[in-house]
């Protein structure tokens, strides 16, 4: 696991941070000011239905964020698959152009 972790930071200097919550500092969503010191705005401090409704809307949001940032490492991650494919067929085809000068060479 280190060896990805690594690696991904390799590939991306700023570091790839996914977007999350942990449910144990915001406690029911919705509900009013939380453990976490920061009600998260006047909406939520209130409590209710409105309050309720925007940590809804707010967990959607961060579900969808997550979602893109995954989506975009994973096609980062074909496309240099498909680059080092290339690479690798490119260095097979000059090892055997190579290979054929050298036996042109002893002729």
């Amino acid at each position: 696991m280190f060896v990805v972790r690594r690696s991904v930071a390799r590939l991306y200097p700023n570091g790839v941070q996914l977007a999350k919550m942990s449910g144990s500092q915001i406690g029911d969503l919705g509900s009013g000011a939380g453990k976490g010191g920061g009600g998260g705005g006047s909406i939520r401090e209130a409590g209710g239905a409105f309050g309720k409704l925007e940590a809804a809307r707010e967990e959607e949001y961060f579900y969808k964020k997550q979602k893109e940032q995954l989506d975009r490492l994973k096609n980062d991650q074909i496309h240099q698959a498909e680059f080092h494919h290339q690479q690798i067929k490119e260095h097979e085809e000059a090892i055997q152009r190579h290979k054929n000068f050298l036996d042109n060479l002893h002729k």
